[in-house]
């Protein structure tokens, strides 16, 4: 693989509109400030070209290091039900993935030698999360990276955290979704106003996805190709 194929900067990966926001520019930027918006999602903030070259460094480097990431319904949401319409559904998920706690895990360092995570760990990678918040993050954010294949999919959640100090009051998350061509859909679903009433899709081969949690929302089975995929490099970025 070109080693020009993730570029040091994710500035590099933006388009004409994806640099405007950066700069500070564009009708997006502070979006996720304004108390209405807790959802983005944009097709035309990265360079299809640039991001083809880095999905397929993916597929190339990154397959066979992902792990399983499988959270199938308890059957006990059933069996031990007592009352009618009493239902209770833990977040349930299926995808493969890199876990970025120890840097001794083979995707991890398989994301550290072609260049992944100096790309998602670079200074513009947080100042774009920062235009589109309207407000300072803290260094030292999260990562993560997503496969979806044929049949995967994230259950409703609202990544809520009362448990966790920094992140209860609520947080940026920052997705980079990649498509491969055999991708038919994929659909996100999330809340408003209390009803699963919002849906966008997130089967383009290069769309940005912004959220400002907590809040619920889904991501539908992916349909495709049974060598289709999507792709998600993700970043989580607690307020400074």
């Amino acid at each position: 693989m070109k080693s020009n194929a993730i570029p040091a900067e994710f500035e590099d990966l933006l388009s004409r509109a994806g640099r405007q926001v950066l700069a500070g520019s564009h009708p997006l930027c502070g979006a996720l400030a304004n108390p209405r918006t807790r959802f983005l999602a944009r097709d035309d903030l990265l360079d299809r070209a640039k991001v083809g070259r880095l999905r397929r460094a993916l597929e190339a480097e990154l397959v066979d290091t992902l792990e399983p990431l499988e959270r199938p319904i308890p059957p006990e949401t059933i069996s031990e039900m007592r009352r009618d319409y009493g239902e209770l559904l833990p977040k349930t998920s299926r995808a493969r993935t890199v876990y970025f706690e120890s840097r001794r895990e083979p995707g991890v360092k398989a994301a550290e030698r072609i260049g992944l995570v100096r790309m998602m760990r670079s200074k513009s990678f947080r100042a774009f999360a920062e235009a589109l918040a309207g407000r300072k993050l803290a260094a030292g954010w999260g990562l993560q990276v997503l496969r979806y294949g044929p049949g995967d999919y994230a259950g409703p959640h609202n990544d809520h955290h009362p448990e966790n100090k920094d992140a209860k009051a609520g947080y940026i998350d920052l997705h980079l979704s990649l498509c491969t061509p055999g991708v038919a859909h994929q659909w996100l679903v999330y809340s408003r106003a209390g009803h699963f009433s919002e849906i966008v899709s997130v089967a383009k081969p290069a769309t940005m996805t912004a959220y400002r949690l907590p809040f619920w929302h889904y991501t539908t089975p992916l349909v495709g190709k049974p060598n289709a995929a999507r792709w998600v490099l993700l970043g989580t970025f607690l307020y400074r």
